[in-house]
């Protein structure tokens, strides 16, 4: 086992003017939160909640308002994400687990990845944070196209602290153990930090760094000091309330930390930013979803609708917004334009360039018929492992919140808060996207989602 310090060996550090012989591509950053709900920022509304950072980041990019996840959890999301294709598509219709029996995804190995792609076309490519799409091989991000690892394969931190799940320590620097001491998202900053001033050192290719965060997913354990300044200036906050507070405005400080040594660095001009959630947040964490129904877990609005904003200095005008329909994946598929890769013909996502770059009209003539497809399978006494759909096309939504309850229908132009179910009123809409949605739901069905028998995980995966 590798014993890492508090925080890695800090490398020599790059000159902070704009870098001679800069790539003429730009750099590449997803920055992904973990449970961000869409009301949890300051600029879409919360007022008990301090976010000067990502304010200030919407600020200099675009905001796509209607901006929804893949999924309502994580590792379907994430699949996406690295793959352009829909959860079921990409075999992770589910939760990927570290117990095998309550594992519902199983990341399809004969499908190129973000990273692979990137990297084929010269990007030198890392990750830093949370992996949740496989604890074994073949399913291991430098076995998925990633040059660089540092951070977390498992699911979820039982502790920000120990970094432990269910006893085991996911904790890697690409395939070696270790045992970092800390605040999970502080060390994710340092080592964002470590790798970006490596890359601004090595100016002969551009760059690809997906920095997912655990934060601010459950347990909610903002550091100390932290959740101190929320109480003493509002102590009439709930204690949950509080908490959550705390830990989303600790990880405002650290992105607003990177965004800095960003600067720093020389590479703001030439790096395209997003920033976005896998899925809304849990209410039952004093979550804020706001304006939007319910939240992590539903196909209601509050379950999918993300905070997201992209920023690409020059070429996205500040202060701008997009009330376009888009997906996480879309992301993806944007990364892609921007580091002139061919969009490849299998992928469902399709890319924003256009209407980042202020085309909005040409943008949603060619995407006006477009479906937005969602799907979440699950295993405990309320799912059984059976999975639930959503489709919204134009201005309807028909969906289910679990797969023995009747389809409901959303009119989300006059009823975005969706307290109003027309399944009952809008035959003719209904007889229109039943097939639509059978017809997503057959092409997943074409997809294993489970490990073939021989590379099963163990119980009890190995230390």
């Amino acid at each position: 086992m590798i014993t890492v310090a508090d925080s890695a060996a800090q490398q020599s550090s790059a000159p902070a003017a704009t870098r001679p012989g800069q790539p003429s591509r730009p750099n590449l950053i997803l920055i992904l939160a973990d449970d961000l709900g869409y009301g949890d920022v300051t600029c879409n509304g919360a007022t008990d909640v301090q976010t000067p950072h990502l304010d200030q980041f919407a600020s200099e990019g675009m905001t796509l308002t209607r901006m929804r996840a893949n999924c309502t959890v994580c590792s379907p999301t994430r699949a996406a994400i690295m793959t352009g294709m829909y959860p079921d598509r990409a075999g992770v219709p589910g939760v990927i687990r570290t117990h095998a029996r309550n594992s519902w995804g199983y990341l399809r190995t004969d499908v190129p990845t973000l990273a692979d792609r990137l990297g084929d076309a010269g990007y030198q490519t890392g990750i830093i944070g949370k992996w949740h799409l496989g604890l074994a091989s073949p399913n291991t991000p430098c076995e998925r196209g990633f040059d660089h690892f540092h951070g977390f394969l498992g699911d979820m931190m039982d502790d920000y602290d120990t970094h432990r799940r269910h006893g085991h320590n996911y904790m890697r620097l690409n395939d070696q153990e270790i045992d970092p001491k800390g605040h999970a998202t502080e060390l994710f900053t340092q080592w964002a930090d470590d790798y970006l001033t490596e890359q601004a050192a090595a100016s002969e290719s551009p760059f690809f760094l997906y920095l997912a965060y655990n934060a601010p997913h459950f347990p909610i354990q903002p550091p100390d000091a932290w959740l101190e300044r929320v109480q003493q200036r509002a102590p009439h906050l709930d204690a949950k309330r509080a908490l959550n507070v705390a830990f989303v405005e600790h990880l405002d400080d650290q992105i607003g930390k990177l965004f800095a040594r960003i600067d720093e660095l020389g590479l703001r001009e030439n790096t395209v930013i997003a920033f976005t959630s896998d899925n809304g947040g849990s209410l039952p964490h004093a979550q804020s979803n706001d304006p939007w129904r319910d939240g992590k877990q539903s196909h209601y609005d509050g379950g999918l609708r993300v905070p997201a904003w992209v920023r690409y200095p020059g070429k996205i005008a500040a202060g701008s917004r997009s009330d376009q329909p888009v997906l996480t994946f879309d992301l993806a598929a944007t990364f892609l334009q921007y580091a002139g890769v061919p969009q490849p013909s299998e992928i469902d996502a399709i890319g924003l360039k256009d209407l980042l770059h202020g085309d909005s009209s040409t943008f949603a003539s060619a995407n006006s018929d477009r479906e937005l497809y969602f799907v979440r399978r699950e295993g405990g006494g309320h799912y059984v492992g059976h999975a639930y759909h959503a489709l919204i096309q134009g201005r309807w939504k028909l969906m289910q919140n679990d797969p023995f309850s009747p389809l409901e229908l959303y009119d989300l132009e006059s009823d975005p808060q969706e307290a109003n179910n027309q399944i009952a009123k809008q035959a003719r809409v209904v007889a229109k996207m039943k097939p639509r949605l059978a017809a997503q739901i057959q092409q997943g069905g074409r997809i294993p989602w489970q490990a073939p028998p021989s590379t099963e995980p163990s119980e009890t995966p190995a230390q």
